[in-house]
């Protein structure tokens, strides 16, 4: 049993901090909630929680923990699978420790690095795969230069960032069926263009609704959602009428595409923080010239349109989207956010919004009784200062499943 006394919670159901809290855990679920101090049972396990605050364990609903590298256009040239798993593997262990409980992959792992955090082989958090992302030729999921004619997957691993390119009704149809055959938890497919991608335009609109609505019908077969890469209006408009369950980045929507996201209760999920970081630093990783237009164009574009998203009643869940040794900023997502959502707002995008883009808020996403005990001790008032969830000593304790996380 866990004690954890005298601490402000952040429950994510709450309007407000709740001052001198007490959360009981047993086992791997929460047990009791309240704001009196129980007796501790024997050999109870109690942390004081003075000056601290409490909230769920964080949830990343866009990583890619196959992107051991920032500039992975050229990463799949250097790494053989061996060494690319253990990179991996290093990468979910930092993932968890950064508070991170909870994350849905999109694109690059397989369902054996689920296995891996199940089976306790790697301490890492609860993963959601899509195995390999769907593209059509040239698309944002076709790494190949302009002067390549090999087969798209002619210069990768087998492991890490590594995309399936389709063309056509019955060719995605059949791609989505094996990305579920080899236990995908969801399909993630690429609807437009993409800043990392060497030969198209940020607003390029890519797969037919056909073509989307392929992937939509074999997801819905197997019981599982559809994730979709889309920047332009146009695209997310083809995604919300194929069906697709959550729009990632989004970083041109106007006010019809809002509108229509909300009536149909398609979720978004911004990544502003990897705009932001390769902003500041993507000549530094080697991101070539006109991979930085584009970045620099989305960034423009990112506050406008998670402004016009609030305004029109868009769920909003929360991603990274962070490649390679910048994931280690994960948490800077919600500092960027609280600029339009305010700092409670941020942190129930990537808690209780993000537990139900994922089905899982009968689990996870708030702290109340009978739910895992996935939690975050901070070290200070996150809602002053969201700083604190990537500061180095800002978290005091993770726990998963009532486990806290030795260092």
């Amino acid at each position: 049993m866990l004690v954890i006394e005298n601490v402000t919670l952040l429950d994510c159901v709450s309007p407000e901090p709740i001052e001198g809290a007490t959360v009981v855990v047993e086992g791997t679920q929460i047990k009791e909630v309240s704001t009196t101090t129980p007796p501790a049972s024997a050999g109870a396990r109690v942390i004081d929680g003075r000056g601290k605050t409490l909230l769920p364990g964080l949830i990343d609903c866009h990583v890619h923990l196959g992107a051991i590298d920032v500039n992975v256009l050229e990463q799949h040239r250097n790494y053989p699978a061996s060494l690319a798993a253990l990179k991996v593997g290093r990468i979910m262990r930092e993932t968890l420790r950064q508070g991170f409980t909870t994350v849905r992959d999109a694109g690059g792992a397989d369902y054996g690095f689920r296995l891996a955090v199940e089976q306790g082989l790697v301490d890492g958090p609860r993963v959601l795969v899509a195995n390999r992302p769907l593209s059509q030729t040239g698309g944002h999921g076709d790494f190949r230069r302009m002067a390549e004619v090999d087969d798209p997957l002619s210069c990768c691993s087998e492991i890490g960032y590594v995309m399936q390119v389709c063309d056509g009704e019955g060719e995605v149809l059949k791609a989505a069926r094996e990305q579920i055959r080899r236990g995908a938890n969801q399909i993630k497919i690429m609807a437009s263009g993409g800043a990392m991608s060497p030969t198209d335009a940020l607003d390029a609109v890519q797969f037919t609704t056909a073509e989307l609505q392929a992937a939509v019908t074999a997801a819905r077969g197997a019981g599982i959602p559809v994730m979709a890469h889309a920047i332009a209006p146009e695209a997310i408009q083809n995604c919300v009428a194929a069906g697709v369950r959550s729009i990632e980045h989004g970083n041109l929507i106007d006010e019809p595409t809002a509108r229509m996201m909300a009536e149909a209760g398609t979720y978004l999920v911004p990544t502003m923080s990897v705009y932001q970081n390769l902003y500041e630093r993507g000549a530094e990783y080697g991101v070539p010239e006109h991979s930085m237009g584009k970045v620099r164009f989305a960034l423009e574009q990112a506050g406008n349109s998670l402004e016009t998203a609030l305004r029109n009643g868009v769920r909003i869940a929360s991603g990274s989207d962070l490649l390679g040794e910048s994931a280690r900023d994960k948490a800077r997502e919600f500092e960027l956010k609280a600029d339009v959502l305010g700092a409670y707002p941020a942190i129930v995008s990537g808690t209780r919004t993000s537990a139900e883009l994922l089905g899982l808020e009968a689990e996870i996403g708030t702290v109340e009784v009978g739910k895992r005990a996935d939690l975050l001790l901070v070290d200070g008032d996150p809602l002053a200062d969201l700083g604190l969830l990537r500061k180095p000593g800002g978290l005091a304790a993770v726990i998963k499943d009532g486990r806290p996380i030795a260092d």
